[in-house]
């Protein structure tokens, strides 16, 4: 026997009985069977032993080292087990306390809006009707009477999946569907996510949600939509509301114009929100134009039809009066418990 190995044994289980928690057992650990240890050590002594001793040496290191392991598992499961006593001990419920208050699950603010703005429009004779959010080219652009030279069909505005299919960029592509399903009279809104590459900014996103509403049907004017659109917003903002209309192109629409609201903010006084202005710009409208009838199978010189298009995040902007509309995509509680309806 090496005159090591029993000196050290009782080293060791003398270490063992003074240690207190697992801690102390790792340190031991380490000492005993880490590589600089005196197992360790004494395992180098087999490289100068004779080939007669070298198997009865080893065979002792060994045996020293797997009693040395055991007996710090079996005590660190004594430790553990002790611990967790202690600890259930410990521990009490005080049942004097008050409960916890469980949330219950909201609406996120835009599911409200866009609850309110379909329950108005609901209320004014209009159907909801819905589309992909992957749709085709054609659908997009061309049923839509955009030219194939137009901007918005460049790769830095349209995300584009493949040759022929892209993320929407607006909701009147279910305009173009719905009028080759069913022919007038036609008076639907289509809702929905709609998808642009632009840069995020406090005013801006890459997708949002967006409100589509169209009307056909035989003697529809200009007049009908300028009712239609006073009559919504005065319901949406629960006041009457100064309505201006400005000329503007869409591709899909002729005559087109872009329709501002004086700041129910500063009551058209001028503040950040209006910049200053006192009018909020909340959609884009227009006569459908007789391109687009053409191209949903339906006849022009029979029948008219106005059409407008409004982004929801815009609408909650300016009635609540958010400053940011990143915060619908952030996730943040502190934020979206100020709409719980």
């Amino acid at each position: 026997m090496n005159p090591a190995i029993d000196p050290l044994r009782q080293s060791f289980f003398q270490q063992l009985k003074e240690a207190v928690n697992s801690s102390d057992l790792d340190c031991l650990k380490v000492k005993y069977l880490g590589k600089k240890g005196p197992i360790q050590e004494l395992m180098k002594t087999l490289q100068t032993a004779s080939p007669e001793d070298k198997r009865s040496l080893g065979k002792e290191i060994n045996d020293l080292k797997e009693e040395i392991s055991s007996a710090l598992s079996q005590t660190l499961l004594s430790f553990q087990s002790r611990e967790l006593e202690d600890l259930l001990k410990n521990e009490k419920i005080d049942i004097t306390l008050p409960g916890r208050k469980r949330r219950k699950g909201k609406k996120h603010p835009i599911t409200q809006a866009l609850d309110e703005i379909i329950g108005i429009l609901n209320g004014m004779g209009f159907a909801v009707r819905y589309g992909p959010d992957i749709d085709t080219d054609y659908y997009n652009f061309g049923a839509l009477n955009f030219k194939e030279d137009h901007p918005a069909r460049d790769m830095q505005d349209t995300f584009y999946i493949d040759e022929t299919h892209l993320l929407r960029t607006h909701t009147t592509t279910i305009q173009a569907r719905f009028m080759e399903q069913q022919k007038p009279p036609i008076r639907i809104i289509a809702p929905g996510k709609a998808y642009r590459n632009e840069t995020i900014t406090a005013r801006s996103h890459v997708f949002f949600h967006q409100v589509d509403g169209f009307y056909v049907d035989k003697g529809v004017t200009f007049a009908d939509l300028l009712a239609t659109l006073e009559e919504f917003y005065t319901k949406l903002f629960g006041k009457d509301v100064t309505m201006r209309y400005r000329p503007s192109y869409f591709p899909f629409v002729e005559p087109g114009m872009e329709v501002d609201i004086s700041c129910l903010n500063c009551m058209s006084s001028g503040c950040s929100l209006c910049k200053y202005t006192g009018w909020l710009e909340v959609c884009g409208a227009g006569m459908i134009h007789p391109e687009v009838l053409k191209n949903g199978d339906i006849d022009p010189e029979v029948y008219s039809g106005f059409a407008w298009g409004m982004g929801v995040e815009r609408m909650i902007l300016l009635k609540l009066g958010v400053k940011d509309i990143r915060h619908f995509t952030e996730n943040d509680l502190r934020f979206l418990q100020q709409f719980i309806a």
